[in-house]
């Protein structure tokens, strides 16, 4: 099948970084199905730093070769009132990025926020919202880990254009100090 037919199969890998845990989480899309790939979590000993942001691009390195996808969509981080944590949780997403860019991937970055309005149709749903609704949506036979689900969440609202479920449409308009022009 043609790659630009409304039918092709795009498989998307979504990324949910963190330095003790990165979710990852593979799908693919044929039209308007979502099919599960598969799903699972890189976790990194305490240690070097160094040492355990190779952990991290290794397991990725590892997805991409196993999986084959071809776009990739990454959680983006916000900031926390730790800034250490912040710093050490960028550097975790940076590896990610790193990961995407060493295979030539086209990469796409959404919010906590758009992940969950996409998904659940709610901007400040609880992580137990996610899970159940990635559950329902790939139609899994159990729950993913927390990380696995904010991952293939990642994926799913990729999936469907980023946009929320209440997100107004603006192709072909430009938009202008807030308002559409």
């Amino acid at each position: 099948m043609p790659r630009h037919s409304p039918d092709a199969r795009t498989r998307i890998l979504g990324i949910d970084p963190g330095l003790r845990v990165t979710g990852f989480g593979v799908l693919d899309k044929t039209g308007q199905k979502l099919s599960y790939v598969t799903s699972g979590c890189i976790k990194t000993r305490d240690g070097e730093l160094a040492a355990r942001l190779k952990t991290i691009l290794d397991g990725l390195v590892e997805v991409i070769a196993t999986c084959s996808p071809e776009q990739v969509a990454l959680e983006k981080v916000f900031v926390n009132a730790n800034p250490q944590s912040t710093l050490l949780l960028g550097q975790a997403r940076g590896t990610a990025i790193c990961a995407a860019v060493m295979h030539d991937l086209p990469l796409s970055e959404y919010t906590a926020l758009q992940v969950k309005q996409a998904v659940v149709g709610n901007g400040h749903a609880k992580k137990e919202q996610v899970q159940e609704m990635v559950k329902r949506l790939l139609r899994l036979d159990g729950d993913p880990s927390p990380d696995a689900a904010d991952a293939l969440a990642c994926a799913i609202c990729h999936a469907h254009g980023g946009q929320g479920l209440g997100r107004l449409a603006t192709a072909g308009y430009r938009v202008r100090r807030g308002r559409l022009v």
